[in-house]
């Protein structure tokens, strides 16, 4: 770019000609930027590899036919259903009673003062099932419910109500058909632990479910009672035969030792035994004696001396004495020619068996004794401690509780079939 150039001024009045005038200093030229290249247009940059086209944006969701269906089956599996349900509960389902009972089995344990005496203990078992189970599997047992209808009509209690067919009983039903229906209405709750039952017994009107829940207890109590008695039968009828089978072996071990003493004539041989013995230990004292006395005498005296012969004599007489009684030991005689040991060792052998038989039959007769005094009274009872209550107020058939069951349920078995639905489309 090109600056004009500056007018020059005009010349001074000759007036002027002696003033100086300094000289015009030329201005800069001017400084230009330097000149940037001419640079090509950017081309555009391919890439190497495959080219992927930008997926379109997504359409607004609209309304379709399974949408519709998916709501639809909601509505008639769900919705529906719940609506049902608490309707019926609400409206139709008879108001139910509670009467609670608890109870437990009471066991004494303790012996009889014969069966202390004798070293047993109470007849009880402890490899037996407990009375409380046996108790537990009779309440649900057909013949509970048969005894129980017989008595208050269950049939009639429990169909009382109308316009309620699933809460109430047909009369029409048969003995089975009431046992499962009992088995609805009767719950019974089990401690295996403490052994304590509590059972509760629903009803359309709360004396009657006071009624079934006494009849209940009434029937278990015989139960226990027909328990007992059969626990006090057996064990009365084993020490019987016990006590029989004893005896018997008492009068054989009698009997065996009166043959023996009319065999061997002898009562006892110990005793002979032993007299024979003192017989021999006085001899061999007196053969002692006589040999210190001939001892003494010999060394004073010649052997002709009448006094030593004397004590000669003596000696071999005691001598001979001790040989005899030793013979009568070693050998008695009799048919077989026993000696005195073997006899006595099968008298202390007879005696062992009669004194066990003895024994034995003593402890058998204590025991048939105490089963006797153990049958005359009641080992087992119920023990209540809960009798059977009367409701004031109506808390079953608990409807929140079994319709908030039956929302779930559906809403689960829904939720399902969607799922079971969607995995079928997704394969086609």
């Amino acid at each position: 770019m090109v600056r004009p150039q500056p007018t020059a001024p005009a010349p001074a009045p000759a007036a002027a000609a002696n003033v100086v005038v300094p000289a015009r200093i030329p201005p800069a030229p001017a400084v230009l930027p330097p000149r940037m290249p001419a640079v090509a247009p950017a081309q555009p940059i391919r890439p190497s590899g495959p080219v992927f086209n930008a997926l379109p944006t997504a359409s607004r969701s609209r309304l379709r036919r399974r949408h519709i269906a998916l709501m639809g089956s909601f509505v008639l599996l769900v919705l529906l259903p719940v609506l049902v349900a608490a309707w019926y509960l609400w409206a139709r389902a008879a108001d139910q009673y509670s009467s609670m009972l608890g109870f437990s089995v009471h066991r004494e344990d303790g012996g009889s003062t014969l069966g202390l005496l004798a070293g047993i203990s109470s007849f009880t078992s402890t490899g037996s099932t407990p009375d409380t189970d046996i108790i537990y599997n009779y309440i649900f047992s057909q013949q509970v419910v048969a005894e129980i209808q017989n008595e208050i009509n269950l049939v009639g209690i429990w169909s009382k109500p109308s316009g309620d067919p699933w809460y109430t009983y047909d009369p029409s039903g048969s003995i089975e058909d009431l046992l499962d229906y009992w088995k609805r209405m009767v719950s019974v709750y089990y401690d295996s632990s403490t052994r304590l039952m509590e059972i509760r017994v629903l009803a359309f009107d709360p004396d009657d479910a006071q009624h079934i829940a006494q009849a209940i207890y009434e029937k278990s109590g015989v139960m226990i009672n027909r328990l007992n008695e059969i626990a006090n039968e057996d064990a009365v009828a084993y020490s019987r035969k016990e006590m029989e089978e004893t005896r018997e072996k008492l009068v054989v071990a009698r009997q065996e030792m009166t043959a023996f003493r009319n065999k061997y004539q002898i009562v006892d041989p110990t005793l002979d035994l032993q007299s024979q013995s003192t017989i021999l230990n006085a001899l061999e004292q007196e053969l002692a004696q006589s040999l210190i006395d001939y001892d003494l005498l010999s060394g004073t005296t010649p052997e002709s001396d009448p006094r030593v012969k004397v004590l000669d004599r003596r000696i071999t007489v005691i001598r001979d004495r001790i040989a005899a009684e030793r013979s009568k030991i070693g050998a008695i005689g009799g048919e077989n020619g026993e000696s005195m040991a073997d006899v006595v060792a099968e008298y202390e052998r007879l005696t062992v068996d009669r004194e066990f038989a003895e024994a034995s039959h003593t402890a058998a007769r204590a025991a048939y004794e105490a089963a006797r005094v153990q049958a005359t009274r009641q080992s087992r009872y119920l023990a209540a401690h809960v009798l059977p209550t009367r409701a004031e107020t109506s808390r079953f058939p608990e409807r929140e509780k079994k319709l908030a069951t039956v929302a779930v349920f559906l809403i689960m078995l829904w939720g399902v079939l969607v799922l079971v639905f969607y995995s079928l489309r997704d394969r086609r």
